[in-house]
Protein backbone atom coordinates (compact mmCIF):
# COMPACT_ATOMS: atom_id res chain seq x y z
CA UNK A 1 0.00 0.00 0.00
CA UNK A 2 1.57 3.03 -0.97
CA UNK A 3 1.77 6.28 1.39
CA UNK A 4 0.77 9.26 0.91
CA UNK A 5 2.07 12.34 1.78
CA UNK A 6 -0.80 14.64 3.51
CA UNK A 7 -1.19 17.90 2.01
CA UNK A 8 0.46 17.05 -1.39
CA UNK A 9 -2.55 15.86 -2.93
CA UNK A 10 -2.90 19.20 -4.99
CA UNK A 11 0.25 19.11 -6.80
CA UNK A 12 -1.13 15.69 -8.58
CA UNK A 13 -3.31 18.31 -10.34
CA UNK A 14 -0.27 20.02 -12.17
CA UNK A 15 1.65 16.91 -12.94
CA UNK A 16 1.19 16.09 -16.50
CA UNK A 17 -0.56 12.61 -17.41
CA UNK A 18 1.39 11.91 -20.07
CA UNK A 19 4.79 9.64 -20.26
CA UNK A 20 6.45 12.39 -22.01
CA UNK A 21 4.89 15.57 -20.17
CA UNK A 22 6.34 13.62 -16.81
CA UNK A 23 9.50 12.46 -18.31
CA UNK A 24 10.11 16.39 -19.58
CA UNK A 25 8.80 17.61 -16.13
CA UNK A 26 11.44 15.45 -14.69
CA UNK A 27 14.64 16.96 -16.35
CA UNK A 28 13.00 20.27 -16.13
CA UNK A 29 12.74 20.84 -12.65
CA UNK A 30 16.43 19.59 -11.66
CA UNK A 31 17.49 21.69 -14.44
CA UNK A 32 16.00 24.71 -13.19
CA UNK A 33 17.05 24.30 -9.72
CA UNK A 34 20.55 23.70 -10.82
CA UNK A 35 20.56 27.24 -12.60
CA UNK A 36 18.71 29.23 -10.01
CA UNK A 37 21.00 27.98 -7.38
CA UNK A 38 24.36 28.98 -9.33
CA UNK A 39 22.49 32.59 -10.85
CA UNK A 40 22.04 32.60 -7.13
CA UNK A 41 25.51 32.00 -6.07
CA UNK A 42 26.47 34.12 -8.55
CA UNK A 43 24.41 37.17 -8.17
CA UNK A 44 24.28 36.94 -4.13
CA UNK A 45 28.39 36.74 -3.98
CA UNK A 46 30.06 37.32 -6.49
CA UNK A 47 28.00 40.08 -8.48
CA UNK A 48 27.67 41.80 -5.25
CA UNK A 49 31.39 42.01 -4.02
CA UNK A 50 32.37 43.30 -7.42
CA UNK A 51 28.91 45.65 -7.29
CA UNK A 52 30.35 47.46 -3.73
CA UNK A 53 34.08 47.48 -4.80
CA UNK A 54 33.46 49.68 -7.77
CA UNK A 55 30.98 51.64 -5.87
CA UNK A 56 33.26 52.01 -2.75
CA UNK A 57 36.05 53.18 -5.34
CA UNK A 58 33.55 55.84 -6.96
CA UNK A 59 33.10 57.35 -3.59
CA UNK A 60 36.39 57.21 -2.71
CA UNK A 61 37.58 59.23 -5.41
CA UNK A 62 34.76 61.63 -4.83
CA UNK A 63 35.38 62.12 -0.89
CA UNK A 64 39.50 62.59 -2.04
CA UNK A 65 38.28 65.13 -4.16
CA UNK A 66 35.89 67.22 -2.48
CA UNK A 67 38.40 67.06 0.38
CA UNK A 68 41.00 68.32 -2.22
CA UNK A 69 39.04 71.27 -2.98
CA UNK A 70 38.36 72.22 1.07
CA UNK A 71 42.24 71.82 1.48
CA UNK A 72 42.81 74.25 -1.44
CA UNK A 73 39.93 76.70 -1.72
CA UNK A 74 41.16 79.19 -4.85
CA UNK A 75 39.05 78.99 -7.81
CA UNK A 76 42.41 78.01 -9.76
CA UNK A 77 42.84 75.04 -7.56
CA UNK A 78 39.37 74.05 -8.03
CA UNK A 79 39.52 73.73 -11.23
CA UNK A 80 42.53 71.77 -11.38
CA UNK A 81 41.30 69.04 -8.65
CA UNK A 82 37.76 69.23 -10.97
CA UNK A 83 40.38 68.35 -14.24
CA UNK A 84 42.31 65.93 -12.47
CA UNK A 85 39.44 64.05 -11.54
CA UNK A 86 37.66 64.13 -14.98
CA UNK A 87 41.20 63.00 -16.51
CA UNK A 88 42.37 60.14 -13.79
CA UNK A 89 38.60 59.10 -12.45
CA UNK A 90 36.17 59.96 -15.69
CA UNK A 91 34.54 61.78 -13.22
CA UNK A 92 32.59 65.23 -14.29
CA UNK A 93 32.32 67.24 -11.44
CA UNK A 94 31.12 71.15 -10.64
CA UNK A 95 30.85 73.25 -7.87
CA UNK A 96 27.87 75.04 -6.90
CA UNK A 97 29.21 77.43 -4.61
CA UNK A 98 26.93 78.66 -1.77
CA UNK A 99 24.06 76.51 -3.09
CA UNK A 100 21.53 74.57 -0.77
CA UNK A 101 21.07 70.52 -1.96
CA UNK A 102 17.17 70.15 -2.48
CA UNK A 103 16.16 66.53 -1.64
CA UNK A 104 14.84 64.50 -4.22
CA UNK A 105 13.12 61.17 -4.67
CA UNK A 106 14.78 58.35 -4.78
CA UNK A 107 14.82 56.24 -7.97
CA UNK A 108 16.09 52.37 -8.26
CA UNK A 109 17.29 50.34 -10.99
CA UNK A 110 17.50 46.50 -11.17
CA UNK A 111 20.52 45.10 -9.51
CA UNK A 112 22.57 46.13 -6.76
CA UNK A 113 24.52 48.74 -8.16
CA UNK A 114 22.36 51.48 -6.62
CA UNK A 115 21.57 50.73 -3.05
CA UNK A 116 25.72 49.97 -2.99
CA UNK A 117 26.60 52.99 -4.29
CA UNK A 118 24.26 54.94 -1.42
CA UNK A 119 25.62 52.83 1.33
CA UNK A 120 29.33 53.53 0.17
CA UNK A 121 28.36 57.53 -0.01
CA UNK A 122 26.62 57.38 3.39
CA UNK A 123 29.59 55.66 5.07
CA UNK A 124 32.12 58.66 3.86
CA UNK A 125 29.98 61.75 3.58
CA UNK A 126 27.93 62.71 6.50
CA UNK A 127 26.01 64.96 4.85
CA UNK A 128 23.12 64.62 2.18
CA UNK A 129 23.61 63.64 -1.26
CA UNK A 130 21.11 62.48 -4.22
CA UNK A 131 21.25 59.82 -6.82
CA UNK A 132 19.45 60.29 -10.06
CA UNK A 133 19.39 57.02 -12.36
CA UNK A 134 16.88 57.90 -15.18
CA UNK A 135 17.61 61.43 -16.30
CA UNK A 136 21.00 59.90 -18.36
CA UNK A 137 20.82 56.51 -19.77
CA UNK A 138 24.92 55.96 -19.84
CA UNK A 139 25.33 58.02 -16.73
CA UNK A 140 24.63 58.26 -13.29
CA UNK A 141 24.32 62.35 -11.57
CA UNK A 142 24.71 62.81 -8.36
CA UNK A 143 24.72 66.07 -6.06
CA UNK A 144 26.07 66.23 -2.46
CA UNK A 145 25.75 68.99 0.07
CA UNK A 146 29.87 69.61 0.60
CA UNK A 147 31.01 72.86 2.73
CA UNK A 148 31.09 75.39 0.07
CA UNK A 149 28.11 74.63 -1.79
CA UNK A 150 26.66 71.42 -4.01
CA UNK A 151 29.05 69.47 -5.51
CA UNK A 152 27.80 68.22 -9.00
CA UNK A 153 28.74 64.80 -10.42
CA UNK A 154 28.09 63.28 -13.38
CA UNK A 155 29.89 58.92 -12.70
CA UNK A 156 29.98 56.99 -15.90
CA UNK A 157 27.37 53.90 -15.73
CA UNK A 158 30.04 51.35 -17.02
CA UNK A 159 31.99 51.99 -14.49
CA UNK A 160 29.48 50.48 -11.20
CA UNK A 161 28.52 47.47 -13.56
CA UNK A 162 30.18 44.08 -14.31
CA UNK A 163 30.07 42.92 -17.66
CA UNK A 164 29.55 39.78 -17.00
CA UNK A 165 26.02 39.82 -16.12
CA UNK A 166 25.12 40.32 -19.60
CA UNK A 167 27.45 37.70 -20.36
CA UNK A 168 26.35 35.23 -17.82
CA UNK A 169 22.37 35.74 -17.69
CA UNK A 170 22.20 34.68 -21.27
CA UNK A 171 24.78 31.98 -21.05
CA UNK A 172 22.08 30.00 -18.19
CA UNK A 173 19.22 31.05 -19.86
CA UNK A 174 20.56 29.44 -23.29
CA UNK A 175 22.47 26.53 -21.74
CA UNK A 176 19.35 25.49 -19.57
CA UNK A 177 16.72 25.97 -23.31
CA UNK A 178 19.23 24.34 -25.42
CA UNK A 179 20.18 21.07 -23.03
CA UNK A 180 16.01 21.06 -22.64
CA UNK A 181 15.56 21.43 -26.44
CA UNK A 182 17.68 18.21 -26.41
CA UNK A 183 15.91 16.27 -23.96
CA UNK A 184 12.78 16.74 -25.59
CA UNK A 185 13.61 15.50 -28.77
CA UNK A 186 15.25 12.41 -27.28
CA UNK A 187 12.55 11.42 -25.07
CA UNK A 188 9.73 12.13 -27.59
CA UNK A 189 11.83 9.53 -29.59
CA UNK A 190 11.52 7.32 -27.00
CA UNK A 191 7.81 7.87 -25.77
CA UNK A 192 6.84 7.38 -29.80
CA UNK A 193 7.73 3.32 -29.93
CA UNK A 194 5.52 3.55 -26.45
CA UNK A 195 3.21 4.84 -28.43
CA UNK A 196 2.71 2.59 -31.67
CA UNK A 197 3.15 -0.57 -29.72
CA UNK A 198 -0.20 0.49 -27.65
CA UNK A 199 -2.00 1.17 -31.14
CA UNK A 200 -1.15 -1.58 -32.55
CA UNK A 201 -2.09 -3.28 -29.40
CA UNK A 202 -4.92 -1.83 -29.02
CA UNK A 203 -5.77 -2.18 -33.20
CA UNK A 204 -4.83 -5.96 -32.43
CA UNK A 205 -7.76 -6.40 -29.62
CA UNK A 206 -10.00 -4.63 -31.83
CA UNK A 207 -9.88 -7.58 -34.07
CA UNK A 208 -7.65 -5.83 -37.46
CA UNK A 209 -5.07 -6.85 -39.12
CA UNK A 210 -2.10 -5.11 -38.73
CA UNK A 211 1.11 -6.21 -39.94
CA UNK A 212 4.25 -6.80 -37.06
CA UNK A 213 5.40 -3.53 -35.71
CA UNK A 214 8.84 -2.31 -36.02
CA UNK A 215 11.06 -2.32 -32.55
CA UNK A 216 12.50 1.18 -31.68
CA UNK A 217 13.78 2.97 -29.13
CA UNK A 218 15.36 1.91 -25.94
CA UNK A 219 16.03 -1.55 -25.67
CA UNK A 220 13.12 -2.04 -22.73
CA UNK A 221 10.84 -0.94 -25.65
CA UNK A 222 12.44 -2.85 -28.10
CA UNK A 223 11.96 -5.90 -25.92
CA UNK A 224 8.42 -5.07 -25.65
CA UNK A 225 7.62 -4.43 -29.17
CA UNK A 226 8.98 -7.71 -30.08
CA UNK A 227 7.33 -9.43 -27.14
CA UNK A 228 4.17 -8.26 -28.76
CA UNK A 229 5.41 -9.42 -32.02
CA UNK A 230 5.43 -13.17 -31.20
CA UNK A 231 2.66 -13.12 -29.28
CA UNK A 232 0.57 -11.99 -31.72
CA UNK A 233 1.54 -14.41 -34.22
CA UNK A 234 0.60 -16.49 -31.66
CA UNK A 235 -2.69 -16.14 -31.05
CA UNK A 236 -3.22 -16.18 -34.55
CA UNK A 237 -1.45 -19.31 -34.74
CA UNK A 238 -3.71 -20.82 -32.44
CA UNK A 239 -6.78 -18.96 -33.90
CA UNK A 240 -6.60 -20.63 -37.04
CA UNK A 241 -5.54 -23.93 -35.79
CA UNK A 242 -8.76 -23.73 -33.62
CA UNK A 243 -10.84 -22.94 -36.94
CA UNK A 244 -9.10 -25.93 -38.95
CA UNK A 245 -9.82 -28.19 -36.24
CA UNK A 246 -13.61 -27.11 -35.27
CA UNK A 247 -14.28 -26.89 -39.48
CA UNK A 248 -13.23 -30.64 -39.56
CA UNK A 249 -14.77 -31.84 -36.70
CA UNK A 250 -18.12 -29.93 -38.24
CA UNK A 251 -17.81 -31.39 -41.79
CA UNK A 252 -17.59 -34.70 -39.50
CA UNK A 253 -20.51 -34.28 -37.94
CA UNK A 254 -22.48 -32.95 -40.66
CA UNK A 255 -21.49 -36.35 -42.85
CA UNK A 256 -23.42 -38.40 -40.48
CA UNK A 257 -26.19 -36.42 -40.07
CA UNK A 258 -27.23 -35.67 -43.46
CA UNK A 259 -26.98 -39.53 -44.24
CA UNK A 260 -29.79 -39.41 -41.12
CA UNK A 261 -31.50 -36.84 -42.91
CA UNK A 262 -31.00 -39.19 -46.33
CA UNK A 263 -32.44 -41.88 -44.42
CA UNK A 264 -35.17 -40.30 -42.56
CA UNK A 265 -36.78 -39.06 -45.92
CA UNK A 266 -36.56 -42.12 -47.63
CA UNK A 267 -38.59 -44.17 -45.08
CA UNK A 268 -42.02 -45.04 -45.83
CA UNK A 269 -44.43 -43.20 -45.70
CA UNK A 270 -46.16 -44.90 -42.99
CA UNK A 271 -48.71 -43.25 -41.14
CA UNK A 272 -47.52 -45.01 -37.68
CA UNK A 273 -43.98 -43.62 -38.28
CA UNK A 274 -45.26 -39.69 -39.40
CA UNK A 275 -44.80 -38.43 -36.08
CA UNK A 276 -41.62 -40.13 -35.12
CA UNK A 277 -39.89 -39.14 -38.49
CA UNK A 278 -41.15 -35.39 -37.92
CA UNK A 279 -39.36 -35.21 -34.38
CA UNK A 280 -36.35 -36.96 -35.82
CA UNK A 281 -36.11 -34.49 -38.81
CA UNK A 282 -36.37 -31.70 -36.60
CA UNK A 283 -33.71 -33.30 -33.92
CA UNK A 284 -31.28 -33.13 -36.97
CA UNK A 285 -32.04 -29.86 -38.10
CA UNK A 286 -31.42 -28.63 -34.66
CA UNK A 287 -28.10 -30.53 -33.95
CA UNK A 288 -27.03 -28.50 -37.62
CA UNK A 289 -27.65 -25.19 -36.48
CA UNK A 290 -26.03 -25.97 -33.01
CA UNK A 291 -22.86 -27.12 -35.14
CA UNK A 292 -22.97 -23.84 -37.01
CA UNK A 293 -23.49 -21.64 -34.00
CA UNK A 294 -20.51 -23.50 -32.41
CA UNK A 295 -18.71 -22.96 -34.97
CA UNK A 296 -19.45 -19.38 -35.75
CA UNK A 297 -19.12 -18.58 -32.41
CA UNK A 298 -15.13 -20.39 -32.11
CA UNK A 299 -14.29 -19.08 -35.70
CA UNK A 300 -15.37 -15.23 -33.93
CA UNK A 301 -15.23 -13.98 -37.32
CA UNK A 302 -12.14 -12.94 -37.65
CA UNK A 303 -11.16 -12.64 -40.74
CA UNK A 304 -13.52 -9.72 -41.70
CA UNK A 305 -11.80 -6.68 -42.14
CA UNK A 306 -13.33 -3.47 -40.70
CA UNK A 307 -14.72 -0.47 -42.68
CA UNK A 308 -16.31 2.41 -42.78
CA UNK A 309 -20.07 1.25 -42.66
CA UNK A 310 -23.71 3.18 -42.23
CA UNK A 311 -24.76 1.57 -39.08
CA UNK A 312 -28.78 2.84 -39.63
CA UNK A 313 -28.99 1.31 -42.97
CA UNK A 314 -27.33 -2.14 -41.39
CA UNK A 315 -30.21 -1.96 -38.62
CA UNK A 316 -32.84 -1.26 -40.79
CA UNK A 317 -32.13 -4.42 -43.12
CA UNK A 318 -32.17 -6.76 -39.67
CA UNK A 319 -35.35 -5.06 -38.80
CA UNK A 320 -36.69 -5.55 -42.25
CA UNK A 321 -35.53 -9.25 -41.92
CA UNK A 322 -37.29 -9.89 -39.06
CA UNK A 323 -40.39 -8.38 -39.60
CA UNK A 324 -40.67 -11.33 -42.75
CA UNK A 325 -41.09 -13.52 -39.68
CA UNK A 326 -44.38 -12.13 -38.49
CA UNK A 327 -42.60 -9.91 -35.92
CA UNK A 328 -43.76 -6.37 -34.60
CA UNK A 329 -40.54 -4.70 -35.12
CA UNK A 330 -39.98 -0.38 -34.82
CA UNK A 331 -36.76 1.24 -35.87
CA UNK A 332 -35.34 4.54 -34.55
CA UNK A 333 -32.70 5.32 -36.03
CA UNK A 334 -30.73 8.45 -37.44
CA UNK A 335 -30.91 9.02 -41.05
CA UNK A 336 -27.29 8.13 -41.64
CA UNK A 337 -25.05 6.82 -38.78
CA UNK A 338 -21.05 5.90 -40.68
CA UNK A 339 -19.15 3.50 -38.02
CA UNK A 340 -16.09 1.44 -38.68
CA UNK A 341 -16.66 -2.23 -37.96
CA UNK A 342 -16.59 -5.52 -39.56
CA UNK A 343 -20.38 -5.16 -41.53
CA UNK A 344 -20.93 -9.13 -41.32
CA UNK A 345 -19.99 -9.99 -37.95
CA UNK A 346 -21.63 -7.28 -36.16
CA UNK A 347 -24.69 -7.90 -38.21
CA UNK A 348 -24.69 -11.62 -37.43
CA UNK A 349 -24.72 -9.65 -33.41
CA UNK A 350 -27.34 -7.69 -34.26
CA UNK A 351 -29.31 -10.09 -35.83
CA UNK A 352 -28.34 -12.46 -32.31
CA UNK A 353 -30.14 -10.22 -30.02
CA UNK A 354 -33.11 -9.64 -32.37
CA UNK A 355 -34.05 -12.93 -32.77
CA UNK A 356 -33.63 -13.54 -28.94
CA UNK A 357 -35.66 -10.61 -28.45
CA UNK A 358 -38.84 -11.99 -30.61
CA UNK A 359 -38.59 -15.51 -29.48
CA UNK A 360 -40.03 -14.25 -26.01
CA UNK A 361 -41.83 -10.96 -26.93
CA UNK A 362 -44.81 -9.82 -29.64
CA UNK A 363 -43.27 -6.66 -29.51
CA UNK A 364 -39.35 -5.53 -30.45
CA UNK A 365 -37.96 -2.06 -30.76
CA UNK A 366 -34.23 -1.30 -32.02
CA UNK A 367 -33.01 2.10 -31.69
CA UNK A 368 -29.26 3.63 -32.32
CA UNK A 369 -28.27 6.66 -30.61
CA UNK A 370 -24.37 8.52 -30.92
CA UNK A 371 -22.78 9.36 -27.53
CA UNK A 372 -19.66 11.23 -28.03
CA UNK A 373 -17.01 8.99 -29.32
CA UNK A 374 -18.73 5.87 -29.35
CA UNK A 375 -22.65 4.64 -30.20
CA UNK A 376 -25.20 3.17 -28.66
CA UNK A 377 -27.90 0.65 -30.29
CA UNK A 378 -30.71 -1.07 -28.23
CA UNK A 379 -32.63 -3.72 -28.68
CA UNK A 380 -36.05 -3.45 -26.58
CA UNK A 381 -38.73 -6.18 -26.25
CA UNK A 382 -42.22 -6.50 -24.11
CA UNK A 383 -41.27 -9.80 -22.91
CA UNK A 384 -41.29 -11.04 -19.50
CA UNK A 385 -37.56 -10.30 -19.72
CA UNK A 386 -34.70 -12.07 -17.64
CA UNK A 387 -33.98 -12.00 -13.30
CA UNK A 388 -31.23 -9.32 -12.62
CA UNK A 389 -29.17 -12.11 -10.69
CA UNK A 390 -29.42 -13.99 -14.20
CA UNK A 391 -28.67 -11.34 -16.54
CA UNK A 392 -24.89 -11.96 -16.92
CA UNK A 393 -25.23 -15.83 -16.59
CA UNK A 394 -27.26 -15.88 -19.91
CA UNK A 395 -23.52 -14.45 -22.11
CA UNK A 396 -21.93 -18.14 -20.90
CA UNK A 397 -22.07 -20.65 -23.61
CA UNK A 398 -25.06 -23.10 -23.74
CA UNK A 399 -26.51 -21.05 -20.67
CA UNK A 400 -29.34 -19.46 -22.73
CA UNK A 401 -30.62 -22.38 -24.32
CA UNK A 402 -33.37 -23.22 -21.93
CA UNK A 403 -35.57 -20.88 -24.09
CA UNK A 404 -35.21 -22.45 -27.32
CA UNK A 405 -31.91 -21.61 -29.21
CA UNK A 406 -28.66 -22.93 -28.93
CA UNK A 407 -27.67 -20.93 -26.19
CA UNK A 408 -24.70 -19.45 -28.26
CA UNK A 409 -26.55 -16.34 -29.56
CA UNK A 410 -25.97 -13.75 -26.58
CA UNK A 411 -22.68 -15.58 -26.29
CA UNK A 412 -21.76 -14.99 -29.94
CA UNK A 413 -22.99 -11.47 -29.99
CA UNK A 414 -20.78 -10.14 -26.75
CA UNK A 415 -17.64 -11.40 -28.27
CA UNK A 416 -18.38 -9.61 -31.44
CA UNK A 417 -19.10 -6.59 -29.86
CA UNK A 418 -16.27 -6.89 -27.54
CA UNK A 419 -13.73 -7.64 -30.60
CA UNK A 420 -14.89 -4.09 -32.16
CA UNK A 421 -13.60 -2.81 -28.29
CA UNK A 422 -17.18 -2.27 -26.95
CA UNK A 423 -19.75 -4.01 -24.46
CA UNK A 424 -23.25 -5.62 -24.32
CA UNK A 425 -25.35 -5.50 -21.03
CA UNK A 426 -29.40 -6.09 -20.35
CA UNK A 427 -31.31 -3.66 -18.80
CA UNK A 428 -34.94 -3.15 -18.54
CA UNK A 429 -36.49 -1.94 -20.96
CA UNK A 430 -39.11 1.05 -21.37
CA UNK A 431 -41.77 -1.53 -22.81
CA UNK A 432 -41.37 -3.40 -20.03
CA UNK A 433 -39.26 -6.29 -21.06
CA UNK A 434 -35.75 -6.75 -21.49
CA UNK A 435 -33.33 -4.08 -23.18
CA UNK A 436 -29.91 -5.64 -24.59
CA UNK A 437 -27.62 -1.77 -24.60
CA UNK A 438 -24.98 -2.71 -27.33
CA UNK A 439 -21.94 0.11 -27.22
CA UNK A 440 -19.41 0.42 -30.48
CA UNK A 441 -16.54 2.95 -30.36
CA UNK A 442 -16.34 5.60 -33.52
Amino acid sequence: MRARIPGLGWIKRFVPKSLLGRSLLMILVPLVALQAVTFQMFYGSHLDVVSRRLSSAIAGEIAMTARLMNRFPGKQDHDWILARAWERFSLEMRLDPGAKLVPAERTNVLGPMDDDLEAALREIFRTPFTMDWTSDARSVLIDIQVADGVLHVVAPRKRLYTTTIYLFVPWVVGTALFLFGIAALFMRNQVRGIRRLAAAADAFGLGRDIPPIRPEGATEVRLAASAFNRMQDRIRRFLAQRTEMLAGVSHDLRTPLTRLRLALAMLPKDEAWRQDVVEMTADVEEMERMIGGYLSFARGEGSEQAKPVDLSAMLTDVASAARRTGTDIEVDVPETLTVSLRADAIRRAITNLVDNARRHASRVMVSAVPRGRSVQVNVDDDGPGIPHEQRESVFRPFESGAAGGTGLGLTIARDIVRAHGGDISLEDSPLGGLRARVRLPV
